[in-house]
């Protein structure tokens, strides 16, 4: 057998060779030394992420005991009759000032970015934009102090806004109350709005159908429909100030779901019977860069706009909600257009209202 032949029927690989190779082609593995805050950093955002399933797998998990249902019942009991998620929560500054939610923002990480001071003596309506998949920029600005918010605004008191099933679920909902979550519903809204000076609601403006179109480089926003929370800043009078958060479509990528496509079809099915939608994502891994459900590192950056002064008045108009509503998407857009090239230099479209 000539030369040329041997070249042209190359020697076996060794065994599991092959899949050596497909590893090293398809993931990129963290490195096994790293500082310990960016593992600290690692374990706050995986704990985050995994906090449903794993607050209800260990409250099943705990049901397994005999010995511990009457503690067990006596706090499902509790749960049945709290409400505290329809008044405020129950936020502790220890609770939300506390080193793990520190690394939660860094490790994107996370930054405010402020324009003006907000009044204490005023109640507000923060909308904040996008969604993105699961809101992890709107949790670490308004219900922790990761990134400082009673530093930039002192004496403003947010509530981000969420779902009342997040309030059901054994434990879960008790770091949703003491982070200072509440319920969307209305009865939440003015009881929060009427506590008193600086109290504030977070309301994350697009929802779940928003979520549906969160890719990096996008910034679709669900907005030209909604106007409840437009409706609620007047009859409370409270100024709503618009928040834009440059990066946080950037966390995970999804894959493509474009309107009339079985899947899309059965996300919007889905979203009407739960009240939540299943975008289906990947991210990275704890051990790699390239596949999981963690979200990428990737700086976010969430701008503060000029607070829209509005009148108030318990039974606005139609007229009075779109004229607001105007100003707060002209805001927006002014936000947009500002800081775009600094930090949405990647971006593959400019913002648009669905």
């Amino acid at each position: 057998m000539t030369a040329t032949t041997q070249n042209a029927f190359p020697r076996k690989q060794a065994k599991g060779g092959w899949l050596k190779t497909a590893i090293q082609r398809n993931f990129k593995f963290a490195p096994l030394h790293v500082p310990l805050e960016r593992r600290m950093q690692m374990a706050a955002i995986t704990a985050w992420s995994i906090g449903i399933w794993g607050s209800q797998t260990l409250w099943m998990f705990l049901c397994c005991f005999p010995a511990l249902w009457p503690i067990l019942i006596a706090y499902q009991i509790h749960v049945f009759l709290d409400k505290g998620y329809l008044k405020g929560g129950r936020p502790s500054n220890w609770f939300r000032s506390c080193a793990w939610w520190m690394y939660y923002a860094a490790y994107f990480p996370i930054t405010l970015v402020k324009e003006v001071d907000l009044p204490a003596e005023k109640n507000y309506v923060f909308g904040y934009h996008p969604h993105g998949i699961i809101g992890m920029g709107a949790f670490a600005t308004f219900a922790t102090e990761g990134t400082g918010f009673s530093k930039a605004f002192p004496g403003v008191v947010p509530h981000l806004l969420t779902l009342t099933t997040q309030f059901k679920l054994p434990f879960w909902r008790d770091i949703g109350l003491y982070t200072g979550c509440a319920d969307v519903g209305k009865r939440s809204i003015n009881y929060i709005l009427r506590s008193g000076p600086g109290q504030s609601i977070a309301i994350v403006v697009g929802g779940a159908a928003e979520s549906l179109s969160a890719r990096p480089g996008i910034a679709d926003l669900t907005l030209r429909r909604r106007f409840g929370f437009i409706k609620v800043a007047i009859q409370h009078g409270a100024p709503l100030v618009p928040v834009f958060s440059f990066g946080e479509n950037d966390m995970f990528d999804q894959l493509p779901n474009e309107p009339g496509t079985p899947i899309f079809k059965f996300q919007k099915k889905f979203q009407s019977m739960f009240g939540f939608t299943l975008p289906i994502i990947h991210g990275r891994g704890m051990l790699n860069y390239t596949t999981g459900l963690l979200p990428f590192r990737t700086p976010v950056y969430t701008v503060f706009g000029r607070p829209i002064s509005v009148t108030k008045n318990p039974n606005p108009d139609q007229d009075e909600v779109l004229r607001i509503h105007e100003l707060y998407t002209e805001e927006l857009l002014r936000i947009w257009d500002k800081y775009k090239d600094v930090y949405a230099k990647n971006r593959k479209k400019e913002m648009t209202f669905i």
